[in-house]
């Protein structure tokens, strides 16, 4: 049965003409400023694959962005590992599987570096060390104060959470935490030596996942950010993404392998015409909406509905609650 899903989603992908990359906007000079869209986006330049960017601005905090919409089928962020796991799983692009000389072992251990010392790094600058500025452009520009500012507070505090950081241990963790990604930094470079890629000289899913990483944290963090500096410290690393940056987001936007993003007002998956159509609508005094237009117009609603509660039940809760709650949430004890 699982065979024959996959088989019938690696048809699906040789049969979609184009695929289309939902993800997060553009921002720091970067075709996306997500730390979370930005290797899938990479990983699919590696794997040469013609495709379109579209822009999510509508729900700044889905987990299922970015997503791969190809033929009828999507491969979600929140479903089956990620995208790139998806696409791995299924056999429709593994890059992986060119690999010869190299033990599996030692490919899923880098990888692991990547995934959690060098990820929950990045996650504690942009979260708990940032002024909440960086996350602001990424997340939060297109929607109204009051929202941005709560779901930004709510994000710190899952951050914090997620990394076991409270008051008492918050200088122990941001140590531990630089710790590890400096190990991750060392060994890597190591790893990477004089090479163009990670393993036998040949792009794989890590190699996505670290640069979507490093220029990340080389183009949107601050010159004071601490792994900033880590990592320059390491010029092959440096040289790595310097070099795949040209490659891939600036020859590859030129030669078609990823257009440049698009908007768009929903996080669900559009329909899109077949190819080769032109559509040249003709000048009518009044047109009768399509069902699709109603379906956006109650969704927009709905959006706009959903802001004016939160706006609501943020000012309820500003009577009650001293505004440097929202600044720092160290106080917070999450060893109930």
């Amino acid at each position: 049965m699982a065979s024959a899903s996959a088989a019938a989603a690696a048809a699906e992908w040789e049969a979609a003409e184009r695929k289309v990359l939902v993800a997060r906007k553009p921002c720091f000079g970067l075709p996306t400023a997500c730390p979370t869209s930005l290797p899938v986006l990479l990983y699919l330049r590696l794997a040469q694959v013609p495709f379109d960017v579209h822009v999510d601005t509508s729900f700044p905090d889905a987990d299922h962005i970015p997503y791969v919409e190809f033929g009828d089928c999507v491969a979600f962020n929140n479903e089956k590992g990620g995208v790139i796991e998806y696409l791995k799983g299924e056999k429709i692009v593994d890059l992986n599987s060119k690999l010869t000389s190299v033990s599996p072992s030692d490919v899923l251990s880098t990888k692991a570096m990547v995934s959690t010392w060098l990820a929950d790094a990045l996650q504690y600058e942009l979260w708990v060390v940032d002024d909440g500025s960086i996350t602001h452009d990424i997340y939060f520009s297109d929607l109204a104060w009051p929202i941005g500012k709560i779901l930004h507070w709510k994000k710190t505090r899952d951050v914090k959470h997620l990394l076991g950081i409270t008051k008492l241990n918050a200088a122990e963790k941001e140590e531990e935490i630089y710790q590890k990604a400096s190990a991750a930094y060392e060994a890597l470079s190591l790893r990477l030596g004089d090479q163009i890629f990670l393993f036998d000289n040949s792009p794989t899913d890590v190699d996505a996942l670290l640069l979507g990483h490093a220029l990340f944290v080389l183009n949107a963090l601050p010159d004071t950010s601490v792994l900033r500096g880590t990592l320059q410290k390491h010029e092959n690393l440096v040289n790595f993404v310097e070099h795949h940056k040209v490659q891939l987001l600036e020859d590859s936007s030129s030669s078609g392998l990823g257009s440049s993003p698009s908007p768009s007002s929903s996080s669900t998956p559009r329909k899109r015409a077949s190819a080769g159509q032109s559509y040249k609508p003709k000048p009518k005094a009044k047109k009768e909406r399509t069902e699709e237009e109603k379906k956006f117009r109650q969704r927009a609603k709905y959006f706009l509905a959903t802001q004016l509660v939160a706006v609501l039940v943020f000012l309820s809760l500003m009577g009650g609650v001293d505004s440097s709650e929202l600044d720092d949430d160290d106080g917070m004890d999450y060893e109930d």
